[in-house]
């Protein structure tokens, strides 16, 4: 009886390991958790993931009851609880699939309901009576991790906020000029933002401190959407900001909450994506950005290049015949096509560097003390100890430039 004992424990402490590393690794893909390490054991099996920080947590966890309870008794009624709660849970997300997604009639959902609820509320009247004797540890766990996960959220939001309503318009990039104000020197500036519309403030902020820019400007926008994953041949956006002359791009990256966002090849594939849509850009007219920029139109041109040409770039695949429809002769279209992608090419081999937006977001002083204890301690804290998208998308230290500012929400 030990030997099944400790056989059927290590099982389901591996079900309970599995689905908490899952669980969190979801949840920081869609935002609504800390940033936290996530290490991919197989490279065979894309699902296989260890979080060190999560196993430390779920350890001391584990210490702290099994020594704090004095029966058996009082676990097993925390057992009982976390079920039971998991059940309703469950069933209530069942509901909605049933009714958003499998369009299930109402009749149908109120004999599942009715019949599943039944059970299940005879076992929570059981376990509610007990929270005295130990069924108060699953609720405060989980109390805990939901103070987490709402602190992160109010304060991302916030942060998010303030640049929608800060972002730079295109009027100010075009009274600049095609040098932007400034020296433009050789190489390719890849600046992270979480816009997809428009110029983030951290731009304008470091364009208005330091006298030179790169000749090419790209502005990553990395997206974690509410799908399983992302394919490749769709992960990446291009459009072009600006005038052709500014040589300013912006680059919208997509992952799904199962994709691995930690790759090795990420500068590489972005640069890649540049280059394919200043291939494509000399084959279709309409070459500037606007404020109105939204993802629908950055996927509606995405997928009319890919109805339209081939996943292999290279640009002399096409006949003359159709390069004749586009209204362009086809030296003509060959010189334009040189004259950008050599551009783009002789930057690429000059240099590429990362530039960060750090924002820093504090509670205004005349904020309430609900604010101010969520910005300037919980949020601070949280985003001190969370990792950073530096070490997310592998950026080499040699490369990175960290820009800093200060806001006030």
């Amino acid at each position: 009886m030990y030997i099944v004992a400790t056989l059927a424990a290590i099982v389901a402490s591996q079900a309970s390991i599995s689905a908490t590393f899952s669980i969190i690794n979801q949840a920081c893909a869609l935002g609504c958790f800390p940033r936290v390490k996530v290490v991919h054991t197989s490279r065979k099996f894309l699902g296989q993931i260890y979080v060190p920080d999560i196993n430390w947590v779920l350890m001391i966890l584990c210490i702290l009851v099994t020594t704090g309870f004095q029966n058996q008794s009082q676990i097993g009624n925390a057992y009982g609880t976390a079920v039971v709660i998991v059940m309703l849970v469950t069933t209530f997300l069942m509901i909605l699939i049933m009714i958003l997604v499998w369009n299930c009639s109402w009749f149908l959902v109120f004999i599942m309901t009715f019949l599943s609820l039944v059970v299940e509320c005879t076992y929570f009247s059981a376990v509610v009576i007990k929270v005295d004797q130990g069924a108060w540890v699953p609720l405060a766990i989980a109390a805990v991790f939901l103070l987490i996960m709402y602190v992160w959220h109010y304060g991302t939001v916030k942060r998010y906020e303030f640049e929608i309503q800060s972002r730079i318009s295109m009027a100010w990039i075009l009274n600049l000029g095609p040098s932007l104000g400034l020296v433009r020197v050789p190489g390719i500036g890849l600046v992270y933002t979480e816009l997809a519309s428009g110029v983030p403030r951290i731009f304008s902020h470091f364009i208005t401190n330091l006298p030179a820019i790169h000749s090419v400007v790209v502005l990553v926008c990395v997206k974690s959407l509410p799908v399983y994953t992302v394919p490749e041949d769709e992960r990446f956006l291009v459009r072009r900001i600006g005038p052709k002359n500014y040589h300013m791009f912006r680059c919208v990256a997509r992952y799904g909450y199962k994709d691995q966002k930690r790759d090795d090849e990420f500068e590489k594939k972005i640069l890649d994506s540049v280059f394919l849509f200043a291939k494509l850009e000399s084959l279709l007219d309409g070459s500037s950005d606007s404020d109105d920029y939204s993802l629908y139109n950055q996927e509606t041109i995405h997928s009319d290049l890919n109805d339209t040409f081939s996943s292999v770039v290279d640009i002399t695949v096409l006949s003359n015949e159709s390069v004749s429809d586009l209204g362009t002769s086809p030296a003509h279209m060959e010189h334009m096509e040189i004259d950008e992608i050599g551009f783009l090419t002789r930057c690429r081999d000059a240099g590429v560097v990362h530039i960060l937006g750090n924002t820093i977001i504090k509670a205004r002083r005349d904020s309430g003390i609900y604010n101010k204890i969520c910005i300037d301690y919980l949020y601070a804290f949280l985003r001190k100890i969370c990792r950073q998208h530096s070490v997310i998308f592998n950026v080499p230290h040699e490369s990175l430039l960290n820009v800093g500012q200060v806001v006030f929400v």
